[in-house]
């Protein structure tokens, strides 16, 4: 490693690999199982990243293991209550699940703290209005209360 690279940004070395870049192209590119072997490799390299973490989720949601992803989800978490990626992710996972109430709990919590950015607006609005047929049903499944089914 060059002196020159060290003090002034450039590669520390070289010939390094930045996996989690290459596990991003290679989730765009529907590989999803290479994908998850990328983040694990940008996982050893730092220990607990909750973006890292929150990409292996998703990788594994793709290849439809959804228990894992969300035990992911649940653990980036447990380090940052208010990732709006995991609540966001685990909403889903809930939801497909037919677990409504939870599905919610997670909506609600992503819009308190929304991420922002060119392609969050259409996370926001996919939520607001999942979150909208979500209360919805559950009214119905509940009604003459002005609370949700089991809340």
């Amino acid at each position: 490693m060059s002196l020159w690279n060290k003090l002034f940004g450039g590669p520390a070395d070289p010939d390094s690999v930045d996996y989690y870049r290459e596990g991003l192209g290679l989730l765009r590119a529907g590989k999803f199982h290479e994908a998850l072997t990328s983040f694990r490799l940008a996982l050893k390299e730092n220990p607990g990243d909750p973006v890292v973490l929150q990409q292996i989720a998703i990788a594994y949601t793709r290849i439809g293991m959804t228990e894992e992803a969300a035990k992911t989800y649940r653990h980036v978490l447990k380090s940052q209550p208010d990732s709006s990626g995991a609540h966001y992710g685990l909403a889903f996972i809930y939801l497909r699940g037919g677990q409504h109430e939870d599905a919610a709990r997670h909506l609600r919590a992503f819009l308190e703290s929304p991420p922002s950015g060119a392609d969050a607006e259409e996370h926001i609005a996919h939520a607001r209005s999942t979150l909208a047929q979500l209360t919805g049903d559950m009214f119905e499944q509940n009604p003459g209360t002005d609370r949700p089914h089991g809340g």
